[in-house]
């Protein structure tokens, strides 16, 4: 816990002037982010997440996670060893800064699974922490929008305990939900806009 702990005080050292969207784009093309996330932060790769409209406070706080080896998640880590923390702000402002929107490939809603995933998520209270609109805020990421496989996967291992975050939240809050639901809540949650 003091290693988290540390992280989460490392990204409030740096005050948001410090962040230099420019620079993070010029970072982001230099290290070729864009083959995983979309040259636009809108990803085409399955099981890889979009960062357009992302809070910059939680990709700082995970780039610094992956860098720290707080969080594993192949390839990440490897790929932000060496990222000094003003560089981490800098891609954390560019991905904050461009707009979200549909990964290319998304289906159509199917309406009856939509309103499964709207119940649950109403049920499971998602928009006190993500925000009612689901866009997020500080340390707590945009899942509208998000692609609905990398929603699965994701919570599926809050829910089996295979990821936490920097507290335990959201695998209480998975805790019990069949892969059924889980199904319903990411489709409810990948088709917001």
């Amino acid at each position: 816990m003091t290693l988290v702990a540390a992280a989460l005080a490392a990204t409030a050292l740096f005050p948001a002037a410090a962040q230099d969207a420019a620079r993070g784009a010029a970072l982001a093309e230099a290290r070729g982010c864009g083959g995983c996330h979309g040259a636009a932060g809108i990803s085409e790769v399955a099981n890889t997440p979009s960062l357009a409209g992302q809070p910059a406070e939680f990709i700082t706080l995970q780039m610094i996670l992956f860098r720290e080896g707080l969080r594993q998640a192949a390839p990440m880590n490897a790929l932000s060893q060496g990222l000094e923390d003003g560089q981490v702000e800098d891609l954390a402002a560019h991905y904050a800064a461009l707009t979200p929107a549909a990964p290319p490939g998304r289906g159509a809603p199917d309406a009856a699974l939509a309103e499964r995933g709207q119940a649950l998520s109403d049920r499971l209270h998602c928009g006190v922490c993500h925000l009612p609109d689901f866009s997020g805020r500080n340390q707590i990421p945009r899942i509208a929008g998000q692609r609905e496989d990398f929603l699965r996967h994701t919570l599926a291992q809050y829910r089996d305990s295979q990821r936490r975050g920097t507290d335990t939240n959201m695998n209480a809050v998975m805790h019990g939900v069949t892969d059924a639901e889980i199904a319903a809540l990411a489709h409810f949650m990948a088709q917001q806009r």
